[in-house]
């Protein structure tokens, strides 16, 4: 087997795992481009909505990989650039949500229902593990005596 076509392959596989940030985005400073790439891997694109903005070729994400670095020269701190994003587009932008009441209640309420059907589920296997059978009356019992002679 050539090495050329494995080769070829390999490059063409590996060149789709490439960020998508373009050269013409790239803030001159080193330091202030790593803060952009760390902020930009935890932003959602909105559009491919799997993807970060920093792997994204979508435009609404360079829109927001250029908002991002913006920001940054403006000399917001990183906490400063997520929240001004957030505070456009909406927590959902965040590819790891922070943690607030409103998401706890998000995440527990299913392992509440669940609880609370397997509570549902013990008390009800309770008392019908409980509950008596109503004894049959002189009546009923003549009658049970009656079918079971004819069965003989």
């Amino acid at each position: 087997m050539r090495a050329e076509p494995l080769a070829l392959a390999l490059m063409l596989g590996l060149s789709g795992m490439a960020a998508a940030v373009q050269p013409d985005e790239m803030l001159a400073d080193p330091a202030l481009e790593a803060r952009a790439r760390n902020l930009s891997a935890e932003l959602r694109c909105m559009v491919c909505q799997n993807q970060s903005i920093d792997d994204s070729e979508a435009e609404l994400a360079r829109d927001l990989r250029i908002l991002v670095r913006d920001r940054i020269e403006a000399g917001d701190s990183n906490e400063e650039v997520l929240d001004y994003v957030v505070s456009r587009y909406g927590e959902f932008v965040l590819l790891k949500p922070r943690f607030s009441a409103r998401n706890a209640a998000l995440w527990a309420t299913p392992v509440l229902f669940l609880l609370g059907g397997g509570v549902l589920a013990v008390v009800t296997l309770r008392r019908r593990a409980g509950a008596r059978p109503a004894r049959l009356s002189a009546e009923e019992e003549a009658a049970l005596r009656d079918v079971l002679k004819e069965r003989d």
